[in-house]
């Protein structure tokens, strides 16, 4: 008897003393969203996504690019004509040549083509026998060219990277759901492994008291030596079950604490949620947030872009194609710096050019071919995707509203048990009720316990995925990007 008491006080000083930090759920998902593992790599994905779009937008802008030849020297050996002796004649060449230009470029979407701006000045110094010095230089040359009828890839770009950029902030707020439900699944994994720690603490207890009270009535002959036996094996069993729901809730605990990044000997005891009693989900409210926010959809949409990109592209270079070029400015050549910017003369360049597939072989045909295919099967598994997430918003909607209901009737039989088992032990103590009709209640008391955390987590777990697959918050009726951007989006700094 004395050993069972020590080993009780042992093990529940153990758990006790490691059962310090109080944690709830929602602070749980709020430490999750900001220190676990899965909400650094979202936050990252959702960077790269970030840099790709600031990219794309700067490329929209006027670039200023300046480029330097410092220094070259060529000695070699070229081929030059005598015009005295009317023949070609290898000579022996030393050069020394510098050169530099600025400039400005600008796209234009609406055409495909590009506007240029620049400016160069090049040096060049001769040895040898003929010894001299030149200098040429372009002050100004404003031009534009592009492709008349090939395929304009920043009119696809400025359709298709904001729907991108768009799909990767959806994608971090539902990787921040998702972080948030996997966070609620390890909460009440913990919960229900302390519930059970607890209940074997108190089942402990328990057994001890109702054998010590055995013993003294079967003293008395009130009870019979089967029924003191049997309490005696509900004693020793409540033991070795307290060994085991310790290994448990450990085991639970390292895994909570690996997923939040926390320190893994750190002690965790949890507080059960409540739920709201009010709140109500519609079926068509879930499926129109679920078409505004869910990042899959944006996906489908941004991969049927892609596709009709693709096909535009083939088809256009299935074509012949032309492209024109058309630039003024003024040039200037002297033997020294100050010379070459006097007096410029006029520089008028405009180019035209076609090119024109002949025999391919059905080359062009084909990858058009292979495109529009492709397009097809992708607004098909476009399609066939919408309608399972649509699916998978009315059943889990469904079954959100009968946990709610779940829920009510787990907690009113949890309470129920509760003052049930209460009065009977306290019958048994003074003799109303037998042993079979305590162990019955306390069975039911522990299972009612039971039921009531698992509808909590049901309950918990469903609402999650609802706002996973929508990104709205239900409860407070809002879209949840909100919440979310004050929590992690506004440690990145950045502006659209």
């Amino acid at each position: 008897m004395k050993v069972i008491f020590v080993l009780i006080a042992a093990l529940t000083a153990s758990v006790a003393a490691a059962q310090k930090t109080v944690m709830t759920l929602e602070g749980a998902i709020a430490l999750a969203a900001d220190s676990s593992l899965e909400s650094f790599r979202s936050k990252n994905v959702y960077m790269s996504s970030y840099w790709e779009y600031r990219t794309f937008k700067a490329g929209r802008l006027p670039s200023l690019t300046l480029y330097l030849t410092p220094g070259q020297y060529n000695r070699r050996i070229v081929q030059r004509y005598d015009s005295e002796q009317n023949v070609d004649v290898y000579r022996p060449q030393k050069t020394f040549i510098s050169s530099g230009e600025l400039s400005v470029v600008q796209n234009f979407d609406m055409l495909g083509g590009t506007f240029f701006l620049n400016s160069n000045l090049d040096y060049m110094r001769n040895f040898g026998d003929n010894v001299y010095t030149q200098y040429n230089s372009v002050p100004v040359r404003i031009g534009y060219q592009q492709n008349l009828i090939g395929y304009n890839a920043f009119k696809w770009e400025k359709a298709i990277e904001p729907l991108k950029y768009e799909r990767a902030k959806k994608q971090l707020i539902y990787d921040i759901e998702n972080t948030a439900s996997l966070s609620a699944g390890y909460f009440f994994s913990l919960a229900m492994a302390q519930a059970e720690y607890d209940l074997a603490v108190e089942n402990v207890h328990n057994t001890d008291t109702l054998y010590l009270i055995g013993e003294e009535r079967y003293k008395i002959a009130a009870i019979s030596q089967s029924d003191l036996l049997t309490l005696k094996l509900d004693r020793v069993n409540a033991v070795n079950s307290l060994k085991n729901a310790e290994i448990s809730l450990k085991r639970s605990m390292f895994a909570m604490t690996s997923f939040l990044n926390m320190d893994k000997d750190t002690p965790i005891r949890l507080t059960l949620p409540s739920y709201p009693k009010s709140m109500e989900i519609s079926v068509e409210k879930a499926l129109d947030e679920t078409r505004a926010n869910n990042p899959e959809l944006i996906g489908y949409k941004q991969n049927i872009l892609e596709r009709q990109q693709a096909v535009d592209r083939a088809k256009k270079e299935a074509m012949f194609n032309a492209s024109f070029s058309a630039s003024f400015g003024y040039n200037q050549a002297a033997g020294t710096i100050a010379d070459v910017y006097s007096d410029p003369q006029r520089q008028d360049i405009v180019s035209l050019s076609i090119s024109i597939p002949l025999v391919d072989w059905g080359v062009r045909r084909g990858r058009l071919n292979m495109a529009k295919n492709n397009l097809n099967v992708t607004e098909i598994t476009a399609r066939q995707g919408e309608v399972k997430i649509e699916e998978d918003v009315i059943m889990t909607v469904g079954d959100f509203n009968i946990q709610k209901d779940l829920i009510a009737s787990a907690e009113e039989a949890f309470s129920l048990a509760e003052d049930a088992y209460a009065k009977t032990r306290q019958r048994f103590m003074i003799g109303k009720v037998d042993l079979s009709a305590l162990t019955l209640s306390r069975q039911r008391q522990q299972e009612a316990r039971r039921n009531y955390i698992s509808a909590l987590e049901n309950y918990w777990l469903s609402y999650f995925k609802i706002r996973k697959l929508t990104l709205y918050d239900f409860e407070y009726d809002m879209p949840v990007s909100n919440t979310v951007e004050t929590l992690i989006l506004k440690n990145f700094r950045t502006k659209d």
